[in-house]
Order: structure tokens, then sequence, then C-alpha cells
């Protein structure tokens, strides 16, 4: 932890703490910083990992052109969930038939849980998330085809 920026530090806590968030990651160079909030004590306390950036970092992300025109893709910044609670069933699980309009998983932001609804019928392809993950703006979540 050699050069590492402890005013981006305070900003990622504070950004954590001001918008309620379980994590939150930046990354620059050589360096990934990766706030993330310590659930188990009743007042949000951020801890601090700082980690080499990784340069090949990827999640599992579709391949072909095809599966780019048929993603379901994030709505808005959050966490996403795949069931509606942890003891309960996925909402959809690759392979499964989905039509318009039916919930495919939900996002938390800012303490509300937003469905995303599937926007074509069809089976699903490829699940692109895991529960719990925090995602961006247009991130894909889903391949529908």
């Amino acid at each position: 932890m050699e050069d590492i920026n402890k005013k981006a530090i305070t900003e990622l806590s504070e950004l954590l703490y001001k918008n309620n968030l379980r994590e939150i990651e930046y990354e620059a160079e050589n360096v990934r910083i990766r706030v993330v909030a310590n659930l188990a004590q009743e007042a949000t306390v951020p801890v601090v990992q700082a980690v080499p950036a990784v340069a090949n970092v990827s999640a599992v992300k579709p391949s072909s052109d095809n599966d780019k025109e048929n993603q379901i893709k994030s709505p808005m910044v959050g966490v996403v969930y795949l069931s509606s609670d942890p003891s309960s069933p996925a909402f959809v699980q690759e392979g499964d038939m989905v039509g318009v309009g039916q919930t495919l998983c939900l996002i938390e932001a800012m303490k509300t849980f937003n469905p995303v609804k599937a926007t074509k019928a069809g089976r699903v392809k490829k699940v692109l998330v895991q529960s719990g993950m925090p995602v961006e703006f247009n991130e894909p979540l889903f391949v529908i085809e």
C-alpha cells in the first residue's frame, strides 16, 4: 500500500455511506480500491481493501454478437438479487422460458427493490450475474434468445 490516495479512500467511504451501498470499487493504473461496508455492526463502518489491479478482470460475458442483441441490461446502479429472499428459488434459471414482463431479478437501489422484467419472450440462455453482486447502469444481466 505504497502510494494509495487517502483522499480517494475517504471519498469512496463517504459515497458508500451517503448512498447506503454495501461496497464500492475504484480502479486506476496499478491500484484497485474496494471499500466494503461492515454489515455485522449496527453502524456502517467501511472496510478498505487495496489490491493490485488485475489486467484481465472479466465476469462471464456473452461472446457472440447475437448474444449482445439479446441482452437484458441493468436499468440502474445497485445490488442484484436473483430471488425475492435467500430461502426462495431464483426467479429464472438458465434454460427457463420467460414471457414479456416476467420478473427476472430485483435490483436494490437506495433501500428500494426494483424488478427487472423481460423485454422479450424466449429462453434464458445465460445468467450473467450472481445474487448479491453490485451492478452498474446498462450492465448485461441476462441473455434471452
